[in-house]
């Protein structure tokens, strides 16, 4: 085949050369995971992370975060501060660190044993992301200040005052060519925080957040023991917290674990102070210990012990790993995933001795523990043999709801499945969709509060059964995200407080039962208007009260109607205004702060009726839109 003559020439001269920084700033992604809200926060991750460093090599107690009016923020330690001296290479030290990828000390052990900025990008990172950086260090008696644009220096690195005191203070603007938004979010920096506190006994961080006037302080003294309770305070503890500390082959292990009468599964894995999300092998290890444990104990002490397994262990529980590592090694720079295979065999021996001797030393809550794993093994299998009925009897894993009305397309990533509120508003909804692509799931009423009830009354209830079998990706840990048939799944309830009741027990159920469709994307909240405007032959909608203000201003007096339900729209109204893909408005529910969603979940669908109460009280007024 001959070349394309007109194809643009490429030779030698075509090939670029980055300097360090702008190759990150070409590709921001590689190094920090996007340019999002996550992405955007992990910059602040990466000075705080450096600054935890110095607490863990045993130099730095107190951190201050802020967040300025101008949209930067800052992070102030008290550590040893970063090196000014004139480095080999002709630069200041500092300058080196914060213009370099793969310059910092945390290569050798010499410096630091343990450190959470392991790859020496973390800084110089944040510099090249932002529009401007100012760096301060306290050291040898002075202060020195250098200022940045765009990850390159702007001034000379110079002395601007004398002090008894020691440390660095980082203030960055994220650049907004860079980034899709720039605003950090309080709530998700709080809790990165309040999560380091913990990690980190002993340590004092202070927020401030100068934009709403708003200051924090986090110093726990029982560290991850805390963090368990405070997982836990909505929900019912089965026993005190157990909490296991070593250290064995360089590598620091910390583990609370603690049970409540609930079936979910709560596990929080840190190395290094990083949070884990995606886990690793010191989850692998935990997991492993504790069912060993577990299982040695019941035969020791329980005539006919039949081994329970990891599943029916864990359900119920709230832990929290953390690790300490001298050399981790992470999945990608933004260290979601642990996989030293040795943190495995020291985490695993650890948890199994531990939890051993506490079984040991604990008979009654032993009991009551057991007895819990025994019932759960004993539902799974009844599940299990349930589930297999059922696929012989080809009903609820292999066969439609009969009240699903489903779309003509085969192919998965272009269908979408309305589950709607009331049979009246799902007759509408059928009439309305289009039949290629858009599938109806009429629900009755309020489906069953999965928050109280356990997984075998969970799939005893019609409604639930119906909406597994739909979508036919599984439940729980059987779900598999690839087998789903419909790419967007799409709540549509009455605009009213029922409404918003039967849309928060759906958001519940898909967060306990079906969490990767939120994770993936899959899951939506369609948002029908709340008034029909009529003047003459013209119709408008309004979705709002401010729209509808805005409406009547432009069109003058018109007759308006306040939709009550979506059984109040014909089939083309709701068509044009909620299912039509050119029109309609759809809020895509994510996952951006996971445990705090859980935390909201518990206490509005949990059984501490004092915290939803006290809740209630603290958030009422912020509520709009509330029907009465």
């Amino acid at each position: 085949m001959s070349p394309d003559q007109t194809a643009v020439e490429y030779s030698a001269k075509d090939i670029e050369v980055l300097d360090d920084l702008e190759a990150v700033r070409k590709r921001p992604g590689m190094y920090i995971g996007g340019v999002g809200v996550r992405g955007l926060h992990h910059l602040l991750w990466e000075v705080v992370d450096n600054a935890v460093d110095e607490t863990l090599a045993g130099y730095c107690d107190v951190i201050k975060v802020s967040l300025h009016k101008d949209g930067s923020a800052s992070v102030e330690d008290n550590g040893r501060g970063i090196p000014t001296e004139m480095h080999e290479l002709g630069k200041s030290a500092l300058e080196i660190v914060m213009t370099r990828l793969h310059a910092g000390g945390k290569f050798s052990k010499k410096v630091y044993r343990v450190s959470g900025g392991l790859h020496g990008v973390g800084v110089s990172v944040v510099n090249a992301l932002s529009e401007w950086l100012e760096v301060w260090v306290k050291r040898n008696g002075k202060i020195y200040y250098q200022k940045y644009q765009c990850g390159k220096p702007v001034t000379e690195l110079k002395v601007v005052g004398e002090t008894k005191e020691h440390g660095t203070k980082v203030r960055f603007k994220p650049d907004k060519e860079i980034f899709e938004t720039t605003e950090f979010k309080y709530e998700i920096v709080s809790q990165r925080l309040k999560e380091l506190a913990y990690l980190n006994h002993g340590l004092k961080i202070m927020l401030v957040d100068e934009r709403e006037g708003k200051e924090k302080v986090f110093h726990f003294e029982d560290g991850i023991v805390g963090l368990v309770k405070s997982l836990n305070r909505n929900r019912k503890p089965l026993h005190d917290p157990i909490y296991i500390e070593t250290t064995k082959n360089g590598v620091n292990v910390e583990v609370a674990i603690q049970f409540v009468d609930s079936d979910i599964e709560n596990i929080q894995a840190f190395a290094n102070n990083i949070n884990t999300s995606e886990g690793g092998s010191h989850v692998v290890g935990f997991r492993a210990g504790l069912t060993r444990a577990v299982n040695e104990y019941g035969k020791k002490h329980l005539k006919k012990f039949e081994p329970v397994t990891g599943a029916d262990v864990r359900e119920g529980l709230t832990a929290v790993i953390s690790v300490k590592v001298p050399e981790p090694q992470f999945e990608g720079q933004t260290k979601t995933k642990l996989t030293n295979s040795d943190v495995k065999t020291v985490v695993e021996s650890a948890v199994y001795s531990g939890v051993l001797k506490w079984l040991e030393d604990n008979p009654n809550s032993a009991e009551i523990l057991l007895n819990k794993f025994i019932l759960n093994k004993k539902a799974r299998e009844a599940a299990k043999r349930a589930k297999e009925l059922v696929k012989r009897k080809n009903e609820l894993v292999t066969t439609l709801p009969g009240k699903l009305a489903d779309c003509s397309s085969k192919n998965p990533e272009e269908r979408e499945l309305f589950i709607v509120e009331g049979d009246s508003a799902g007759g509408s909804a059928k009439q309305a969709r289009d039949r290629r692509f858009q599938a109806i799931l009429p629900i009755k009423g309020k489906i069953i509060n999965v928050e109280k009830a356990g997984m075998a009354r969970v799939l005893k209830n019609d409604e639930i059964k119906a909406i597994i079998s739909a979508i036919g990706a599984g439940i729980g840990k059987d779900f598999d995200i690839k087998k789903a048939r419909y790419r967007r799944i799409i709540i549509m309830t009455d605009a009213d407080v029922d409404g918003a009741h039967i849309r928060t027990l759906l958001l519940t159920f898909f967060y306990r039962y079906m969490r990767p469709l939120i994770g993936g994307g899959y899951l939506y909240i369609a948002q029908p208007p709340l008034y029909h405007i009529k003047k003459g032959k013209k119709s408008y909608y309004a979705y709002s009260d401010e729209e509808l203000k805005r409406t009547l201003e432009q069109i003058g007096d018109g007759e308006v109607q306040r939709y009550k339900g979506l059984g109040e729209m014909d089939p083309q109204q709701l068509w044009e205004t909620t299912m039509n893909p050119e029109n309609r408005i759809l809020i895509q529910v994510t996952l951006e702060d996971a445990k705090k969603a859980d935390e909201l979940f518990s206490i509005l669908m949990g059984e501490d009726v004092e915290s939803r109460k006290n809740f209630i009280m603290a958030h009422s007024k912020e509520v709009k839109n509330l029907d009465i």
